[in-house]
């Protein structure tokens, strides 16, 4: 079992560096982008120095991300996986599928009841397609944005 840690306990130049090694799926960070991030996170754990992070919101985050306005819109009470990423020398490990299962469990504690994402369709990310339908994700939504130039299908799991 991997050894989740707070976010914050991570080297913050290393989580940089994997988030923006992944942009063109998740979107490029600054520091400053990264703290707004965590002070108005749900969630915001990781594995290692640099090996994987996940970081969600609940619905009252003020977050102003195209597609967690889509869930906000939609759901009266929801947690929203806005990045997940995992280094390429620790994939196989089953990391993100930790990362999940500890965000379930918190989520539940709170009295969530659902947790939802969004998975890139253009460009397609079928690593990621597979993983949350294993993971019990069902599609509920999809949405061109970014001016059209990019469009994704939102998911939907129940806890």
């Amino acid at each position: 079992m991997a050894d989740i840690l707070d976010i914050r306990e991570m080297p913050r130049h290393s989580v940089l560096a994997l988030n923006n090694a992944h942009a063109e799926e998740l979107s490029w960070l600054e520091p400053a982008d990264l703290d707004h991030l965590l002070a108005q996170a749900f969630y915001a754990r990781g594995v290692g120095d640099s090996d994987a992070f996940l970081i969600a919101f609940d619905q009252g985050a003020g977050y102003q991300s195209p597609n967690f306005r889509w869930f906000q819109a939609r759901y009266p009470r929801f947690v929203y996986v806005d990045r997940v990423v995992v280094a390429a020398a620790a994939r196989g490990r089953g990391l993100a599928r930790a990362l999940y299962e500890d965000l379930f469990g918190k989520a539940t504690a709170a009295g969530h009841t659902i947790i939802t994402c969004e998975v890139n369709a253009e460009p397609p990310n079928p690593a990621s397609d597979a993983f949350h339908a294993a993971l019990g994700f069902a599609v509920v939504g999809s949405a061109a944005i970014h001016e059209g130039k990019k469009s994704v299908r939102y998911f939907v799991r129940d806890l």
